[in-house]
């Protein structure tokens, strides 16, 4: 592990905070209502279509709504290098650098408890959101970013490899098995077929590992499946998007021609995009992002990199960083922005029907309703980090 002399730091990457603000305004954004719109309008490709991007995919495939989450985890990634060069440059030792990434490591999977937690009766632990599964990888990311790159890219080789042979090694379920007591139900049309049955939703190793593991803690009542099929594991695969994330921070950081970083992203990119296909429609590997299988984490590092690397190209290259600032508003304070969208969304909705109108989000009809309710509601949401970015106040962890 090396201790070498502090280095410089490096510039703040503009295009990174501008992605992270676009993925950010996409996840407050809730789909602007396009999925409850669409249910008036069932005859129509065009609503269908609305609605299935801007939500998850039921298991297999992938809609824009799954690429927010590997956006932010790839986004760590690419900002440790930067952290750390800005700390050890200000004299800060291995030693104090390690115990604020343990503190920060703790502090968002406690954060993502916390948020997952409000208007229960109870404490909600679970660790499946983008917060805790940042947090449990964090501290063996910063493990790695004092190592070559060559030994993180092994590193997430060996992370993805492990993974795909414990799914793939785990037993498949009994012939006739009960699925519907699991919340799978007997027509369900996702079901995967196969080899690709070994990631099949709540019949997986992660699913057996929560319903060991999250009875460990008080809960109203047992844990069984979590309906969506997120496991807590997934953050080991994900810590594999973050190392492809520092790895391109490498890349960055480099010295090579500004325009070359731009096309090797671009181009790393689409060569994941094709892997991960690859691995999908064979059935050696599904791409299924609730359980974030090997496939689709590289998939989805694919889509990471085209989008980083045109942002980068755009903005640091080109220079035409004038339309970034509604971005940067947001992406300079993600944390705050993530904590009001689960904190105060439904207050703001509640207090302008109480003060306006009961029916002011009806004006354009009910079709309508939710889509003028989640607009409005990131509107008020960007004004306030508005407020914030002009008062320089950012939430940092």
């Amino acid at each position: 592990m090396s201790t070498d002399s502090a280095p410089s730091p490096v510039a703040r990457l503009t295009s990174l905070d501008a992605y992270r603000g676009f993925a950010m305004l996409l996840m407050a954004s809730e789909g602007l209502g396009f999925g409850p719109a669409a249910r008036f309008f069932p005859g129509s490709g065009f609503w269908r279509f609305l609605a299935y991007q801007t939500d998850h995919a039921p298991w297999r495939g992938c809609a824009v709504w799954d690429l927010i989450q590997p956006s932010f985890m790839f986004m760590v990634g690419v900002a440790m290098p930067y952290s750390l060069a800005s700390r050890r440059a200000k004299g800060d030792s291995f030693s104090r650098l390690l115990r604020h990434a343990l503190v920060r490591s703790l502090t968002l999977v406690l954060l993502g408890v916390f948020l997952r937690s409000v208007g229960r009766p109870l404490t909600n632990w679970t660790f499946e959101d983008v917060l805790s599964q940042i947090g449990l990888g964090y501290p063996f990311l910063f493990l790695l970013a004092w190592t070559r790159p060559r030994t993180q890219a092994v590193a997430a080789g060996v992370i993805l490899l492990g993974v795909w042979a414990a799914f793939a090694l785990y037993p498949l379920p009994p012939a006739g098995m009960d699925t519907v007591a699991l919340g799978v139900p007997a027509d369900w049309s996702y079901r995967l077929h196969g080899f690709a049955q070994h990631w099949d939703k709540h019949s997986n190793i992660g699913a057996h590992f929560d319903q060991w593991f999250l009875n460990l803690f008080p809960r109203t009542r047992p844990y069984v499946v979590n309906d969506g099929g997120y496991l807590t594991l997934s953050f080991v695969p994900s810590l594999a998007t973050m190392i492809f994330g520092m790895l391109v921070a490498g890349l960055v950081r480099s010295g090579a021609p500004s325009m070359k970083i731009a096309r090797t992203l671009c181009t790393a990119g689409v060569v994941g995009l094709v892997v991960g296909f690859i691995f999908d429609i064979t059935g050696l590997c599904p791409s299924v992002k609730r359980i974030w299988t090997p496939a689709w984490a590289i998939f989805s590092t694919g889509w990471t990199c085209v989008f980083l690397g045109t942002f980068y190209a755009v903005i640091d290259v080109k220079g035409r960083k004038g339309w970034t600032s509604p971005l940067l508003v947001v992406g300079m304070n993600s944390i705050a922005m993530y904590c009001l969208v689960h904190l105060i969304s439904g207050f703001i909705v509640f207090t302008l029907k109480t003060h306006i109108s009961q029916d002011i989000f009806k004006i354009f009809g009910h079709p309508f309703v939710a889509m003028l309710e989640r607009a409005t509601v990131l509107a008020v949401l960007w004004l306030v980090c508005l407020w914030m970015y002009r008062r320089k106040i950012f939430l940092r962890i």
